[in-house]
C-alpha cells in the first residue's frame, strides 16, 4: 500500500488574526507535494475556527493539485441534503478532490442545542445521513421517507466528477465507529488512536463490511497523527503537551502522537503503517508561526521518505 500525507493547521487552525494564513498553509502544502488539507469543524466554539466548507472552496480555488477534505464534519449537525449539494459543488469544481470524513460532533451539548438537533439520537442520523447524501450524488429523482428526513422526487446537480460518488470517510475511535465504517462508510479516519487501535480497529472495519456485502479499499484505513519535530524528545513531550486537542485519561498522549527527531517521527508513522494504517494527517502540536515552520519541517524531512 501506497502512504500519502496529509495536514491540518493547528488546533482548530491558528492565526484568526490573519485572513492569509490559510492561503499560506496551502501554498505550502503544494511546495512539499502534501497529499492534502483537512479542516476542522466546530460551529460553536470560543476558540478561532473556520467553517470549513466555505474555507475549503478557496483551497479548491487556490491549489489545482492537492486533495482537500474535512477533519471531521459533525453531520448530525447539518441537513443532509443541502450539504450533499456543497460536496457536490466542490467536487465538481475541484474536479473530484474532495473528501469527505464525518463524524458524531463532539460531546458538548451546546453545540447540538444551538443547532436544533437532539444529541441523543445523532448516531442513527447520522447513518441515514450518509445514506441519504449517497443516493443523492447517484442518483436522480430521489424519493425518501426515514427516521429523521424526508424529500420526495428530489436532484441535485452538479453530479459528482468522483464516481459513483466522492468516498465519505468516518471518524471516531470506537469499536462503533468502525462498525459504522464498514456498514455505511468508505474510509476510517482516527484520531488519538494507538497502533494496537488501529489494528483491531481495521479488523472490524473490514469484517463489518464483509457482513453487509460492501467493500472498502484496502489503503482506505487513516490516522490523524499529532506530532512535533525536535531533536530532543523529553523537550518535544514537554512543549507540545498543552496543544494536544483531547487528552485520553487512560492513554498517554505520548502513545498515540510522534514525537522527537525526524528519525523518531518516521518510525512512529511507520509503526502505524505495519498496523494497517496508510493515508495520514498530520497536525502540529504547537501553535500559530511554528506550526508553518513544523509543516516545512515535516515536508522536507518526512515526506520524501514516504512519498515515493
Amino acid at each position: 500500500m501506497s502512504v500519502a500525507i496529509g495536514y491540518v493547521p493547528g488546533a482548530y487552525g491558528q492565526g484568526g488574526d490573519d485572513p492569509n494564513f490559510l492561503r499560506r498553509l496551502v501554498e505550502l502544502g503544494d511546495k512539499y507535494g502534501y497529499d492534502s488539507i483537512w479542516l476542522s469543524d466546530r460551529i460553536v466554539s470560543d476558540r478561532f475556527s473556520l467553517e470549513p466548507m466555505v474555507a475549503l472552496s478557496m483551497v479548491a480555488a487556490w491549489s489545482d493539485r492537492m486533495k482537500f477534505g474535512t477533519s471531521v464534519l459533525a453531520l448530525p449537525l447539518r441537513n443532509p441534503v443541502v450539504l450533499a449539494k456543497q460536496i457536490a459543488t466542490l467536487d465538481f469544481l475541484s474536479q473530484g478532490r474532495c473528501f469527505p470524513a464525518v463524524g458524531l460532533g463532539g460531546e458538548e451539548i451546546d453545540e447540538y442545542e444551538a443547532c436544533g438537533v437532539p444529541k441523543d439520537d445523532r448516531s442513527p442520523r447520522t447513518d441515514e445521513a450518509i445514506r441519504l447524501m449517497r443516493r443523492l450524488w447517484e442518483e436522480d429523482n430521489v424519493t425518501h421517507e426515514g427516521r429523521f428526513f424526508n424529500c420526495h422526487n428530489v436532484s441535485i446537480t452538479p453530479k459528482t466528477c468522483f464516481k459513483p460518488s466522492p468516498p465519505v470517510w468516518i471518524g471516531g475511535r470506537s469499536p462503533a465507529a468502525a462498525r459504522r465504517v464498514g456498514r455505511v462508510g468508505d474510509g476510517w479516519l482516527v484520531s488519538g488512536a494507538t497502533t494496537q487501535e488501529i489494528s483491531d480497529g481495521r479488523n472490524i472495519v473490514f469484517e463489518t463490511a464483509e457482513k453487509y456485502e460492501r467493500e472498502i479499499e484496502e489503503d482506505h484505513i487513516g490516522m490523524l497523527l499529532g506530532y512535533y519535530i525536535c531533536p530532543d524528545r523529553d523537550k518535544a513531550i514537554a512543549q507540545t503537551h498543552q496543544y494536544v486537542t483531547r487528552h485520553r485519561p487512560e492513554v498517554d498522549f505520548t502513545e498515540y502522537s510522534a514525537l522527537g527527531d525526524a528519525d523518531e517521527v518516521c518510525e512512529v508513522i511507520q509503526r502505524y503503517v505495519d498496523a494497517g494504517a496508510s493515508k495520514f494527517v498530520v497536525r502540529p502540536l504547537c501553535a500559530g508561526e511554528e506550526s508553518v515552520e513544523q509543516l516545512d519541517i515535516m515536508g522536507q524531512e518526512i515526506l520524501p521518505r514516504f512519498h515515493k
